[in-house]
């Protein structure tokens, strides 16, 4: 994931805050579908519809879902084993 310099992120915030108590506060089985709203929108916003664009759209989302993965689900996982022992 191509990390930005904490400098930075100070600009995001807010605004990051902001979605996440909107997001947080709406019913469960709605969320999924406004998130995918809100990042659609983005994508169309910052990207001219242009193949080499759509491209790079889909190169940031599929390492965004990686990095998330690495993150946040591979350590989850290591837990789960600890706790109930591996498949193997």
């Amino acid at each position: 994931m191509p990390y930005i310099e904490q400098s930075e992120r100070g600009k995001y915030e807010k605004c990051i805050q902001e979605l996440l108590k909107i997001l947080k506060g709406r019913p469960l089985q709605e969320v999924d579908g406004e998130l995918d709203y809100v990042i659609t929108s983005l994508l169309k916003g910052l990207y001219e519809p242009k193949y080499f664009n759509y491209n790079r759209a889909i190169g940031v989302l599929e390492t965004t879902k990686q990095e998330f993965y690495r993150r946040a689900l591979a350590p989850y996982e290591d837990e789960k084993i600890e706790e109930a022992g591996d498949v193997y």
